[in-house]
């Protein structure tokens, strides 16, 4: 074992994994205590219905940061994985980034705009949505995918770090009865601002980046050339935010807040789940050898994980303090999802991406999406908050179990 521990401590790459790793899971250990410390205070002093109208604009504002991201998530990182020792290629990556992602961020302020507007439930709480609306110009100028992409991922630690530090006080300093609920969409959007102005700083000080207008056609290429894992990124918020998109709508705000009070729980486990692929994405374009460990890791992390907030249901509800009777069966339902989520992230993002076999995993998401998307509609209508927790996680199921089928075609046909 000791020899073991000395022969990783001399490997350059091994180090940088454990550096990521640690700085990603420290990061998201602090992010999840941090909202998991606030939250039963905020379901106290704003209670389940203005929770709900904040999850709700949150819920709207999520399909747009997904579509400015325009998958640059994946595919800049695995751009500046590859090129991350020439400043000429870095240049022209920070720069179609950030044009591609400012004509959508337009765009979605543009159509955002419209919604509310015209949606007269929408527009009876307009503050929260516009309060929350600038979260996308936070999204849009924080460059993780630069961070992940050179392996530097401290950064993304720090800065993350001082967004849930700041929102965390906030939430105590300045919400204190019902009616500040528009103070929790303010937090949060000035919270991420700050940080992806700083995180600009750092390229343009630190990593000398420098930007510079790029020929219309180049731009056409980018939107051309990423659409295949834009429509394999983008699709899933149609089953996974739709859900909760829903829920508000054909339920009401406080049906939404105990759903999405017990998600967040759900979610520390796919959180956990996305660090590894994330850390391991990198790594594994260089060293495709590595990938039968890396699946042994995630299989049983993902197993672990979807066990573990059924054998504690009992202290995280009273934790929360939540005594609706549907709780143990929408926490079920649900915690069955990290392990499927776990699966897409071996064997899609990991696997088919990494060897460039993009298309693979967007028909398997096109279909997966699509039909969570079309099923959300009668299993939130006829069985209300069940029937979203049962929508997210066949879907899930759906994605995930449809790429093992793939993973295991295609080594047959190695074989």
């Amino acid at each position: 074992m000791i020899e073991k521990i000395k022969m990783i401590s001399k490997n350059k790459e091994m180090k940088v994994l454990i550096e990521n790793f640690v700085s990603l899971f420290s990061l998201q250990i602090i992010g999840m205590c941090l909202p998991l410390i606030t939250l039963p205070y905020v379901l106290r002093v704003l209670e389940l219905s203005n929770y709900g109208i904040i999850v709700l604009a949150s819920s709207l504002i999520n399909y747009f940061i997904a579509i400015t991201d325009y998958s640059f998530k994946i595919t800049a990182t695995r751009d500046v994985a590859v090129f991350k020792n020439s400043p000429q290629k870095l240049n022209l990556i920070y720069s179609k980034v950030l044009i591609v992602k400012g004509i959508l961020l337009l765009l979605s302020i543009i159509v955002i705009s419209l919604i509310v507007v015209l949606y007269e439930p929408f527009y009876k709480e307009r503050l929260i949505f516009f309060l929350t609306m600038p979260m996308l110009l936070g999204y849009v100028i924080f460059p993780e995918w630069f961070f992940q992409g050179i392996e530097k991922m401290k950064y993304i630690t720090f800065l993350n770090l001082g967004i849930k530090v700041f929102f965390t006080l906030g939430v105590f300093l300045f919400i204190t009865k019902k009616e500040d609920y528009w103070v929790y969409p303010l937090l949060q959007s000035l919270g991420f601002i700050v940080s992806g102005i700083i995180a600009q700083f750092i390229l343009v000080k630190k990593y000398k980046l420098k930007f510079f207008m790029l020929k219309r056609q180049m731009i056409k290429d980018a939107f051309i050339v990423n659409y295949p894992v834009f429509t394999n990124q983008f699709l899933p918020t149609l089953y996974n935010n739709t859900s909760t998109f829903m829920l508000g709508i054909m339920a009401n705000s406080l049906t939404l807040g105990l759903y999405d009070a017990i998600k967040r729980i759900i979610d520390l486990g796919v959180m956990f789940i996305n660090i590894l692929s994330r850390v391991f994405f990198p790594y594994l374009n260089r060293n495709k050898n590595a990938f039968e460990n890396y699946k042994k890791l995630m299989l049983i992390s993902g197993l672990t994980l979807t066990l573990l907030p059924i054998l504690f249901s009992k202290l995280i509800f009273f934790y929360l303090n939540i005594k609706s009777e549907d709780s143990f069966e929408i926490l079920v339902i649900l915690c069955l999802g990290i392990f499927f989520v776990s699966l897409y992230d071996i064997f899609g993002v990991n696997y088919f991406i990494i060897k460039r076999e993009d298309k693979i995993v967007m028909k398997n998401t096109v279909f997966a999406s699509l039909l969570g998307f079309v099923l959300s509609f009668p299993l939130i209508s006829y069985f209300g908050i069940i029937g979203a927790s049962i929508n997210l996680t066949f879907t899930r199921g759906l994605m995930g179990g449809g790429l093992l089928y793939k993973y295991i075609g295609h080594k047959n046909k190695i074989k």
